[in-house]
């Protein structure tokens, strides 16, 4: 029996992504092409990688209610079970029922945007997701009606190429995601050529409760930022994808179903439940 060199393999993917990223960073100068440059780089990146059911944008997120996020740079979202996406001049407004996780892309995890430091501006990104409203409905499973499931969380992150802190610690990091309260929580991030890191909270969901919507919004109000924990720079893009891969396929799983009446309602047009 044949057999491949695991560590290898996942060596020489985390240095093709490290150059790429680093090539992008140290040669395109114009600011806002820099960032287009990143952005489509981890985007093609997660749509090589990720299972096909995930769709990979750069949008904007909208609710029934017509409220819409900020502009996210990466956008993971269903691609089986939500039915619809708009797309204006090249440009994706994704349902927020469809959406799985949330990035900030940046060259550097130090900095300002706006007066703000990257990961609390990312975190600014992040709560405008998970702040709007979802709807959940009844779903067939198997020939079989099921009753509509809570909401599944939203994973918020950042994306970066580097870390010029001055630290040779994750101190600074740490304290500036532990600053992010409520619905800015960041759960995961990469620093390229430093490492990534996912971000332990404690508090627990009330799974008792049917109030959906309240549920999901009281599950990041009431947890609270119990531990950063780094891996090595050298493995630190492909831990960052299989923790990724983790959560979006045993910590999330399938979204809630999305209730169309709630969308159709913009057009005064109620529609048919039953065949």
């Amino acid at each position: 029996m044949s057999k491949i060199d695991l560590s290898a393999m996942f060596n020489g993917l985390q240095q093709q992504m490290v150059s790429q990223l680093k090539t992008n960073r140290d040669f395109v100068t114009h600011p806002g092409s820099k960032g287009d440059s990143l952005e489509n780089a981890w985007i093609d990146w997660l749509r090589t990688y990720l299972p096909s059911r995930y769709s990979i944008d750069k949008a904007i997120v909208i609710d029934s209610e017509g409220n819409t996020s900020h502009q996210i740079d990466i956008v993971v979202y269903d691609n089986w079970f939500t039915p619809f996406m708009f797309t204006q001049n090249g440009f994706h407004y994704v349902p927020a029922e469809g959406v799985y996780a949330v990035f900030e892309v940046k060259p550097d995890i130090q900095g300002n945007c706006d007066g703000k430091s990257h990961i609390q501006y990312a975190g600014e990104k992040i709560e405008s997701v998970r702040s709007l409203k979802r709807t959940s409905t009844n779903m067939i499973s198997s020939g079989t009606k099921c009753d509509p499931r809570p909401l599944t969380k939203i994973v918020g992150g950042i994306l970066t190429s580097t870390n010029t802190f001055t630290h040779e610690n994750n101190e600074t990091i740490e304290k500036h995601i532990k600053e992010l309260k409520g619905l800015q929580g960041v759960d995961i991030g990469c620093v390229a050529d430093y490492g990534s890191f996912y971000v332990e909270y404690d508090g627990e969901e009330d799974t008792g409760s049917k109030d959906f919507e309240n549920r999901y919004l009281n599950y990041y109000t009431d947890r609270e930022f119990r531990e950063l924990v780094f891996s090595r720079s050298e493995i630190s893009v492909v831990s960052f994808f299989l923790q990724l891969t983790r959560y979006l396929q045993q910590s999330i799983g399938t979204i809630q179903a999305i209730d169309l009446n709630a969308y159709s309602k913009s057009i005064c047009f109620k529609i048919d439940q039953e065949l």
